[in-house]
């Protein structure tokens, strides 16, 4: 028998190329995954591409709820952003491809894994971390680093030589990437960072602020541990309380960032990514922290997020810093319990209230009016202390100037 190699399959021409590729190259048996994290209607006709490229099997894995329970929601209670805009939509879901990429190779007793990301990316970085941290015997195959294919175009035609004819052109379009939890978009325009992007060409999931509609729409998310259990009192699971944020948030012309970002590889990459949902959820979920967490541990967890969106986006998930941050954020969601209400107008994320049962904000201490819990007079001694440096300091100063 021949040896096995899972290939991570999207359908698209890449991976689809790729299949002969790997039995001319590898004369290996193919076994297409392709692993549903929320790609929708990109999922079609997946069978019919891979039995025509030559693969033996084809699995089509729905890891939806697995993808936003166990990767997700940590990183919505730790609020990572990376590099103060990119919500991690694509880097949040590789680890969770390559887990069950494992998974599948194991059942399969395959020796090797194939993916079809670029050599100039992030995802090969992603994908190969996630790999050799959980089957480090595994081989892993990468061919756009290794072939001579340099185009669509020549894609194409080596699919055409392997009479392989599938409704792919040479045409220009962006490179996407889409999950439940965003879409990017990256390449044409988007290339030369001096001109706007085609949003009328470009956008998904939604529409631009300008086109959203002239009225504003109130919902209120309620949160049980940091864990989002409901929308305007319908309980629903996490993939489905982002899917009906999906749709709210574009309408509305939510989430729609347009970066440059420093790609783990080293060079700068220009991206629009559409995460309207992803964009509510974090602001609703920042929002209710704001009331609940005190100064030092709210400092403490924004450190964390910035160093834990770091991990994320360099493919490091499987890693004991991971797992050490994620046990000290599961901790801080303790109480971060309640309801936020907000409004959704044209690109916009507006305060319409937040209530919870834990919420450290006090009235009667906050107010302006003089309460048993604080005095006015009590600030003078703190000031005295809290400034007592500054005041030596100066007297110090003084002293030598005088002399």
């Amino acid at each position: 028998m021949k040896e096995k190699v899972i290939l991570a399959y999207s359908g698209g021409l890449d991976t689809t190329a790729i299949i002969p590729w790997l039995k001319e190259n590898y004369d290996y048996d193919v076994v297409c995954c392709c692993i549903d994290v929320g790609q929708g209607n990109e999922l079609d006709g997946l069978e019919e591409r891979a039995k025509v490229g030559g693969a033996i099997k084809l699995y089509i894995e729905d890891v939806v709820d697995e993808f936003c329970d166990d990767y997700v929601l940590p990183c919505v209670q730790a609020g990572t952003v990376y590099e103060n805009k990119y919500l991690l939509g694509t880097s949040m879901a590789r680890p969770v491809i390559a887990k069950r990429l494992v998974e599948i190779a194991r059942k399969e007793g395959a020796t090797a894994i194939c993916h079809g990301a670029t050599g100039k990316g992030n995802d090969q970085v992603r994908f190969e971390l996630g790999i050799k941290a959980l089957a480090p015997d595994l081989k892993i195959i990468a061919p756009w680093r290794t072939w001579d294919i340099s185009s669509r175009e020549e894609e194409i035609r080596y699919c055409e030589d392997h009479d392989i004819y599938l409704p792919f052109s040479a045409d220009n379009s962006y490179s996407r990437d889409r999950n439940l939890w965003h879409i990017s978009h990256e390449g044409l325009e988007l290339e030369d960072p001096g001109q706007a992007p085609n949003y009328s060409h470009l956008l998904v999931l939604g529409v631009t602020p300008q086109e959203a509609p002239d009225e504003g729409e109130t919902i209120s998310i309620h949160f049980e541990k940091g864990v989002p259990t409901s929308i305007d009192g319908e309980e629903m699971k996490v993939s489905d309380i982002i899917r009906r944020l999906n749709t709210l948030g574009g309408k509305h012309g939510v989430g729609i960032v347009d970066i440059v970002e420093n790609r783990v590889v080293g060079m700068k990459s220009r991206g629009v990514y559409e995460t309207p949902g992803g964009t509510i959820l974090m602001e609703a979920h920042q929002q209710l922290e704001e009331l609940i967490l005190d100064k030092d541990t709210m400092a403490a967890k924004k450190t964390i997020a910035i160093q834990f969106a770091d991990l994320v986006y360099s493919g490091k998930w499987f890693t004991p810093l991971r797992e050490a941050y994620q046990a000290f954020i599961e901790k801080t969601q303790e109480y971060v319990t309640g309801d936020v209400k907000l409004m959704l107008y044209k690109g916009n994320i507006i305060k319409q209230g937040t209530n919870a049962p834990y919420s450290l904000y006090n009235e009667s201490i906050a107010s302006f009016t003089t309460g048993d819990l604080y005095d006015h007079h009590d600030a003078e001694g703190f000031i005295n202390l809290f400034g007592l440096s500054l005041k030596v300091r100066a007297m110090k100063k003084a002293e030598v100037e005088k002399k």
